[in-house]
């Protein structure tokens, strides 16, 4: 507590000392450069009614190259990220929340095209870090609370993200970088621009390549991943244009063991899966899939713990259980997203807008489970298909196709316009076993796998999306700016199963008038006001192991359809923004309802795949505060600071139709949601010399709803920049450390979904940060 409250009254304390202290340098120093001179560390959305930032590309080249972005967002009030391994990358465990919503409940757009909800297993987009190169990326608008009403998403309750992609350059060129580092880490980057082409009426465009391979900082096995991006302008007269880009990814992760505070307790903070040790696997497969450790008592007939007779079997493995260890898990991921874009003036009162976009995936995730033998094992004789393990995975297919439109009209004080955003998307997802061998292991562990000998289940998704917006933006005087207008949001989810079933079905989710009204009032050249209220809906995801479809039962299906009804969120805000010549910053505050919370109790072990059990359950108030500032005391220095607080709460007990209390929750805090966040960065740059030192404070976290045990406690964690451009050569080195202070901390929570309450310490649902890492690059721009 002590931490907190000093972490609180130190940010307050420095935004009021930097902003006392810039009034007075502005009044008394006329040489101090205008604010426009000044490079911004955060855009803090001067002129939107919403609390709103930004972090532009120079950001994202000074953080480790291969960083994703949301880590980069990290330094944002209100902005909560994880992730175990050092680039924020590893889509298992990268987790964003913001103001007590999850990844899931949040819109993520590149250019426009909708990203989907950027869960793990995607049914409608993709993640940010297989969208796009890092260093193609040109900006990244983050609105904390409501996104702007021509976002193109279905799932932005708590926030929307906007990448933008880099222009082509005008002149002919080209960048080369090239990284290495901890753990056998290399990166290699290059990007050749074409520069205009007068013959073809000034078309230019970039491709773009990224190759990235690095071994996990724990256990056996790598992950790696390579690129392409191309983009092309061709401009339309003086206020015009047609663009078009490709982006291809090629994505492969092995994974870190998910734990339990049981199991760092017991096995330590380094423990991991099996990989490379196959013998060890395979003794663990055995002794769970050996009858007689079943007559003899030993195993539980349901589980295959072992019963607490004699000796523990699988302790000759180094384990206690089956599930302490794997031989591996993985991630593998196929997707090519691309899209052209029209953007022209009919008039000079007139403007309209096209985008047609495409989007595929090929996708399987991987398991070793000792739980499903080779269909070969046991049978004499046989030498192959006969391990007592399996490599099971789930699926995954995405087909999508959308179309956003949009029109503006410049009448004079009033800017209006309105758009259509509409989406068609085929997702196939099955879930299938592959054999392997006893002797030795058959099959690559970072490949697509082939030739199954069981489909468990596999089903057909198809989700239609329409999306209508129409806003005014009026300015009514000199100092007032006001908008208002409404979205209209209607998706529909049809399921059909192909194996293991029988299930059809459709959900509709829809909202018609979903408003949003903000104003902006400037008071002077230094300060403005602003306020925003908006209303969202999260619409119903189309997925065999998440949202309505996860139980894979017809009659728990029929029941959302008749009970249930989508989140929504209504989302109020307002604050105070200040511009200085050396100081700028914002003062917010926010409240937040939640309603129609739907939950998904975790049953047994995640990996297992088990049907979560589906209702709406209450909601949950969220009330906070978001202060951030940057001070610039000379052109070369600049100290960025950002602290939130956020009070998220249930409002409800989880409550069965016989009116059983399921799970105590009304008035606990939401997992995953800190309550105080303390973000700083000192930095300089003269142009030649450059560095940064960023230190996160997080507080504590619960993975469980009742706050019973599962509570994570806090962290602080520091990285360091460090580089030197040589101007006549146009090349650029740069050092990187990560968790520079090698703290020990738990990253991610919920890997495995949240549970009830964990006394005991035995959920398996955390994983813990990787330790101080360290990474030198060259670059080298022609």
């Amino acid at each position: 507590m002590k931490i907190t409250l000093f972490t609180s009254v130190a940010a307050v304390s420095l935004l009021s000392a930097g902003l006392v202290h810039a009034q007075d340098v502005a009044a008394s120093s006329a040489a101090t450069p205008s604010a426009d001179t000044v490079t911004e560390v955060v855009v803090y959305g001067q002129g939107q009614s919403r609390q709103t930032q930004a972090i532009k590309a120079d950001d994202i080249t000074k953080v480790a190259p291969g960083t994703s972005p949301l880590k980069v967002l990290d330094k944002l009030p209100g902005v909560s990220f994880q992730s175990s391994d050092p680039f924020g990358a590893y889509e298992w465990s990268a987790r964003i929340s913001v103001r007590g919503f999850n990844q899931n409940q949040m819109g993520f757009t590149l250019d426009g095209v909708t990203l989907g909800d950027m869960s793990y297993g995607n049914y409608n987009g993709l993640h940010i870090s297989r969208a796009i190169i890092n260093e193609d990326i040109a900006k990244v608008d983050m609105a904390q609370g409501a996104g702007s009403l021509d976002s193109a998403t279905s799932s932005n309750m708590g926030g929307t993200l906007k990448f933008t992609s880099r222009n082509p350059s005008k002149t002919m060129g080209g960048e080369l970088a090239a990284t290495v580092g901890s753990d056998s880490m290399h990166r290699v980057y290059g990007r050749f621009e074409t520069g205009s082409i007068d013959a073809l009426g000034g078309l230019r465009g970039y491709i773009s390549a990224v190759d990235q391979k690095t071994d996990k900082w724990k256990g056996g096995g790598q992950q790696k991943a390579q690129q392409f991006d191309t983009k092309w302008v061709l401009p339309l007269g003086d206020t015009g244009s047609l663009s078009a880009f490709v982006n291809h990814s090629e994505r492969r992760e092995q994974d870190y063991q998910d734990m339990s505070f049981e199991m760092i307790k017991r096995l330590g903070y380094n423990w991991d899966n099996f990989q490379p040790n196959y013998a060890k696997a395979i003794g663990v497969a055995s002794v769970l899939n050996n009858p007689a450790n079943y007559l003899s008592g030993q195993l539980d007939p349901a589980s295959g713990y072992w019963a607490g007779v004699g000796t523990n079997p699988y302790a000759t493995y180094g384990v206690a259980t089956p599930d302490d260890a794997y031989y591996y898990g993985a991630g593998i991921r196929n997707d090519t997203i691309s899209a052209v874009k029209f953007d022209n003036a009919i008039t000079d009162k007139i403007k309209i807008n096209g985008t047609l976009y495409h989007h595929d995936n090929k996708g399987q995730g991987l398991w070793v489970t000792p739980y499903n033998a080779s269909p070969n094992y046991g049978i004499a004789g046989a030498t192959t298909d006969n391990a007592p393990l399996s490599v099971r995975t789930t699926e995954y297919n995405i087909n999508r196709t959308g179309v956003i439109a949009g029109v503006a009209f410049d009448l004079g004080a009033h800017q209006v316009s309105a758009g259509v955003w509409t989406e068609d998307n085929n997702f196939h997802q099955a879930r299938r076993y592959y054999a392997e061998n006893l002797t030795a292991p058959k099959r690559d562990p970072l490949g697509f796998q082939s030739n199954p000998y069981f489909t468990k289940w596999e089903y057909a998704f198809n989700t239609k999306t329409t999306q209508l917006y129409v806003e005014d933006i009026w300015q009514a005087t000199d100092a007032l700016k006001v908008n208002y207008g409404f979205k209209s949001l209607e998706v529909t989810n049809k399921v059909n199963q192909v194996v293991g079933g029988t299930l059809v079905a459709t959900l509709k989710s829809k909202d018609t008038f979903l408003p949003q009204v903000g104003a902006v009032y400037k008071l002077n050249s230094h300060y403005e006001l602003f306020g925003s209220y908006a209303e969202n809906m999260d619409a119903y995801v189309s997925a065999a192991t998440a949202g309505p479809f996860a139980s894979q039962s017809q009659v728990n299906v029929d029941y959302v359809k008749n009970n249930l009804k989508p989140e929504t969120s209504k989302t109020l805000e307002g604050g105070l923004r200040f511009r200085f010549p050396q100081f700028q910053g914002v003062a917010a505050i926010y409240s937040v309802k939640f309603d129609n919370r739907i939950l998904a109790v975790s049953q047994g072990a995640g990996i297992l795949g088990n049907a979560p059990v589906l209702s709406n359950v209450g909601g949950v108030k969220t009330n906070g505060l978001e202060l951030a500032g940057t001070y610039r005391f000379t052109p070369q220095w600049h100290l960025y600071a950002a602290y939130s607080y956020n009070d998220s709460t249930y409002e409800d007990d989880v409550v069965a139709a016989d009116k059983t209390i399921l799970a105590h929750t009304k008035g606990k805090t939401v997992v995953n949601t800190p309550k105080n966040l303390l973000k700083t960065e000192l930095g300089y740059d003269n142009g030649t010399l450059f560095g940064t030192l960023g230190v996160n404070y997080t507080d504590k976290r619960y993975y469980t709803y009742e706050n019973v045990g599962g509570e994570v406690p806090s962290n602080t964690l520091t990285d360091l920049t460090v580089g030197y451009r040589f101007q006549t050569i146009g090349t650029t080195l740069q050092l990187n450390v990560t968790n520079l202070t090698d703290e020990r901390y738990i990253s991610t929570i919920g890997s495995n979904g949240f549970v009830n309450s964990d006394a005991s310490g035995t959920s398996q649902t955390i994983l813990p940060g990787a330790p101080r890492q360290v990474f030198v690059s060259v670059k080298k721009a022609f």
